[in-house]
């Protein structure tokens, strides 16, 4: 199968940054086109290769940037325990190491609730956003898959991942993956053998994958707890700051996400300034596979926001 990063002119490059706990972590990422830097970010349990239908037709027009997330895809997970919203430190470094003008941030899932805070809390380092079925109002984890993962005690998932146990599994995790990816597609006759094998890859072949896709489902799902029970939040504080977001930013939501309602989508319309609302049709959760209708969004908004300067 074609390595996914021969997208990119350099292929796969590495940039070490600290992250939140001040460890060196070197962060995976792929880099194409000129211009104005435009970061692809994406949700958890993903890599970059979600969105492998975006960059070729962005990065005509955008120095296209699309960084693994610690402990995703070919970005290693750290050792030491993490803390809560550990996404806003490392995204901020990552964007001032690899840039010194403003960007824009196009973030999936909770890559777009990654940026939306980092946007509150260094409006400086962003020019636009670009926000798809961003988990803002969410009432708790979307699937079951993703439950059950975060219900398992860490230190017995730490051992499965380290024993590489996972390798005797793969075509069970295959399967589950092909499973779990009907729920965030509107046709499930779209998906390949090809991106179930790149999907699933990491978790296969680095260790540290799912230690980590199980870290952050369990802190996503004590912060969901939290949010629901009226105690102090992440995203709690992400949503009473939402009119610190002041730079132009598109909210593109797929008709069919069958995660988070197109509802959660208007809300934040309407409680982000400078925002305009876009549904997708025909389109499911991860709708950065449904490349044509959000590259166009997405060029439409930026050509958009350009003639109004």
């Amino acid at each position: 199968m074609t390595d996914w990063w021969q997208i990119f002119p350099q292929g796969r490059q590495t940039l070490t940054i600290e992250d939140a706990e001040g460890e060196k972590v070197a962060i995976a990422y792929g880099e194409a086109g000129t211009g104005q830097p435009l970061f692809l970010l994406h949700g958890i349990g993903s890599w970059s290769y979600s969105w492998r239908h975006n960059v070729k037709p962005l990065s005509q027009h955008f120095r296209v940037i699309c960084p693994d997330a610690k402990g995703h895809g070919f970005s290693p997970a750290s050792t030491a325990p993490e803390t809560v919203g550990h996404q806003i430190v490392e995204l901020t470094r990552i964007i001032q190491a690899l840039t010194d003008q403003p960007a824009i941030l196009v973030g999936e899932s909770l890559g777009a609730l990654t940026a939306l805070a980092v946007a509150q809390a260094h409006p400086e380092l962003i020019e636009r956003l670009v926000l798809i079925n961003v988990p803002i109002f969410p009432r708790q984890l979307p699937s079951l898959g993703m439950r059950s993962l975060a219900d398992i005690p860490l230190d017995l998932v730490r051992w499965f991942d380290q024993s590489r146990l996972i390798r005797s599994f793969a075509p069970v995790v295959r399967s589950i993956t092909w499973l779990m990816r009907q729920e965030v597609v509107a046709d499930p006759n779209s998906i390949t053998d090809e991106e179930i094998y790149w999907l699933t890859y990491p978790y296969v072949e680095f260790p540290g994958t799912i230690t980590q896709f199980a870290t952050d489902l369990q802190q996503s799902a004590r912060e969901i707890r939290n949010l629901q029970t009226g105690q102090p939040s992440i995203i709690r504080t992400i949503q009473q700051d939402l009119a610190k977001v002041v730079c132009p930013t598109l909210i593109l939501w797929g008709e069919c996400d069958r995660w988070f309602p197109v509802a959660d989508g208007e809300k934040l319309h309407a409680h982000l300034p400078n925002s305009q609302f876009q549904v997708i049709p025909n389109c499911g959760h991860n709708s950065s596979s449904s490349a044509a209708p959000v590259n166009e969004a997405i060029l439409s908004f930026m050509q958009t926001e350009a003639a109004t300067r």
